[in-house]
């Protein structure tokens, strides 16, 4: 295995758990309508939110993160990694947000684990 891999690993752990934190605090702020009288006081709530600006913080580490991997890793192997975030993010948001898992999203994971396996084998 590639000694930069757990780089490429970090990097999507922290853009899922990025998702989630954003996730959370769009939950936490609740439905709105999309208005322009909206637009400050919406808005106020967001940038004062700490899940958003936890899930932000994540993203910019993320980014750093990434970039060190890119450095060490082959674009090509490297990005399709990143779809294992939407693996991650499903079983997540079925535990934490208790989002429903259907039989399709599920077939719809084993394919991508198939499909990230072999890149990953190349």
């Amino acid at each position: 295995m590639n000694s930069a891999l757990p780089f490429v690993f970090l990097g999507v752990f922290l853009n899922t758990i990025a998702q989630l934190l954003l996730k959370g605090g769009m939950n936490h702020i609740g439905y709105f309508a999309f208005r322009f009288t909206n637009i400050l006081p919406i808005g106020m709530k967001v940038a004062s939110s700490p899940y958003i600006i936890s899930g932000l913080c994540c993203y910019v580490i993320s980014v750093g993160v990434w970039l060190l991997a890119l450095s060490r890793v082959e674009v090509s192997l490297a990005y399709p990694m990143l779809s294992l975030g939407y693996i991650l993010n499903a079983l997540a948001a079925d535990y934490f947000f208790h989002e429903h898992l259907s039989a399709t999203r599920i077939a719809g994971i084993f394919v991508i684990i198939f499909g990230v396996y072999l890149i990953s084998r190349a």
